[in-house]
């Protein structure tokens, strides 16, 4: 049946007349008892005259989805309503990640890794992660956007990528940019990083004037990462490097707009097995969000994520380093639990460099 025809439901409300019933609440799929259907709920039993509030609702959960699925992998604007919260949550937490600068690791990997994002349990989206790490350097690229039918309703999709060197084991970003698109906005964030701050960034569109937001000075803007980069943890020591290590830390990250410190504490750890890939133990981390500037304190999502205590990552090693990445991610939202859950975590380590050039002369 096409998309754009109209959706037959029989009614259970109680009426004179059964078919006049499924008469009155036959909708086209702009309607908002499809929206309701397609999302395998029980639509209100209202009168059709106050289906006006109901499209509304089901707009916002429709957004709300399509902006938790693209913030997953790519940073988003700040929050005004409640799907930019739920947008810009999403983002602060999956950046907490961070090595400290004193730990050192050994890295020559590559991971290609494949999402799912669900929001209150329902399928909203997916998304896609590829890390290259070499002795001296590495990328990270990913993207993300809504599926199914909820692509329909509300289409919405980010890229983003990092790069930079490695040094003491440790990522240094070099440059990040971007990218988010619906059908209504393009939002776009790049970034240059020289000497362990920010040396220069672009927003688009930019931070409006607001009498009440703490602004960022020079100073906020040294020793932070991006969010792509701070994702990248790195672990030291000669131990394994899936353990309660990983976590334990505090993170300085700047997005271009806003200014905010992570702290990540150890939870406990699990087992995984992958649909394709990784198998085997990862460590599962608390995280905890602290803003420092670029932002406006009465705001409910600053408040909901300062108070937040529930927000957790589970962490997986990119074979032959001592990098660990999300594996599963999962955020308490207004609207439900937002869950990020790999189904590819494909990763392959990669010989140094004098040993592959050995290789190849023989």
């Amino acid at each position: 049946m096409s998309m754009a025809g109209s959706v037959k439901r029989a009614g259970t409300t109680a009426g004179a007349d059964g078919v006049k019933t499924r008469r009155k609440i036959t909708e086209t799929t702009h309607s908002p008892i499809r929206r309701w259907v397609v999302f395998g709920l029980s639509p209100p039993r209202l009168p059709i005259r106050r289906s006006a509030r109901w499209r509304s609702v089901a707009l916002n959960l429709t957004a709300v989805a399509r902006e938790f699925v693209v913030a997953v992998f790519i940073e988003p604007r700040p929050p005004m309503r409640t799907s930019g919260f739920v947008a810009y949550a999403t983002a602060v937490f999956a950046a907490a990640l961070l090595a400290d600068s004193g730990r050192s690791a050994s890295a020559q990997g590559r991971l290609d890794a494949e999402y799912t994002v669900s929001l209150a349990g329902i399928p909203v989206g997916r998304g896609n992660w590829v890390i290259e790490i070499s002795e001296d350097q590495f990328t990270a690229t990913a993207s993300g956007g809504t599926m199914g039918i909820l692509r329909f309703f509300s289409p919405g999709h980010g890229t983003g990528t990092a790069q930079g060197t490695v040094a003491g084991g440790q990522p240094i970003p070099t440059t990040y940019a971007s990218t988010i698109s619906n059908e209504k906005h393009v939002d776009d964030v790049h970034m240059v990083f020289a000497g362990g701050g920010v040396k220069d960034f672009t927003v688009d569109p930019p931070v409006g004037p607001h009498p009440d937001r703490i602004p960022v000075s020079d100073a906020d803007r040294h020793n932070v990462l991006d969010p792509m980069t701070a994702t990248l943890d790195a672990v030291g020591g000669t131990g394994d490097p899936v353990s309660p290590e990983a976590c334990g830390r505090k993170a300085a990250v700047f997005d271009g707009r806003m200014r905010f410190d992570l702290k990540s504490e150890f939870k406990r750890m699990e087992v995984v097995k992958a649909d394709k890939g990784y198998q085997g133990p990862v460590v599962v981390c608390a995280i905890y969000f602290v803003p420092i500037s670029g932002y406006i304190p009465d705001r409910y999502a600053i408040k909901y994520l300062t108070a937040l205590r529930d927000a957790e990552v589970w962490l997986a090693p990119i074979s032959g380093t001592r990098v660990l990445v999300p594996y599963r991610f999962s955020l308490p939202t207004p609207v439900g639990t937002g869950v990020l859950q790999a189904t590819q975590f494909v990763s392959v380590a990669k010989p140094p460099r004098a040993t592959a050039a050995n290789v190849k002369i023989q």
